[in-house]
């Protein structure tokens, strides 16, 4: 079995799916946008919303996320909820971190922690909460 996080960015899709992309070397994997749907589909449509991506799926190395453009509020909430990412090592995780920390918030520097050579959580730029861990070998 297989869960897959669902994310909204409420407009702000494709925006995302380029940021994740340059950060984190995401492969998109599908894009349907609303225009794609069939007519009587697109009849209970906002107008103006033909490009905004309806549905979406990328990888993110064996992980596959997706998403959409939900209603297209333009203000995304992803409260209570983070991703992790386990990088590979210290050098790794200063990279990914500073990568989705662009234009985002830090809410917790990446430092040594006592159950990690690397830990950090931040907010990037769509509100969306990461965790940084190089996992400590047991």
């Amino acid at each position: 079995m297989l869960i897959h996080p669902y994310l909204s960015f409420e407009g702000r899709a494709e925006e995302a799916l380029n940021f994740y992309k340059k950060a984190l070397g995401a492969k998109e994997t599908m894009v349907m946008r609303f225009k794609d749907a069939p007519p009587e589909a697109q009849a209970n449509m906002t107008p103006g919303t033909g490009e905004k991506i309806m549905h979406m799926s990328f990888k993110v190395g064996d992980t596959e996320l997706m998403a959409s453009d939900g209603y297209c509020t333009g203000a995304a909430k992803f409260e209570g909820v983070s991703l992790t990412y386990n990088a590979k090592d210290p050098a790794d995780a200063e990279k990914i971190f500073k990568a989705l920390s662009d234009g985002g918030q830090v809410r917790m520097p990446l430092n040594k922690t006592f159950f990690s050579p690397a830990f950090g959580m931040l907010a990037d730029r769509f509100g969306l909460g990461w965790m940084v861990i190089v996992p400590q070998q047991m």
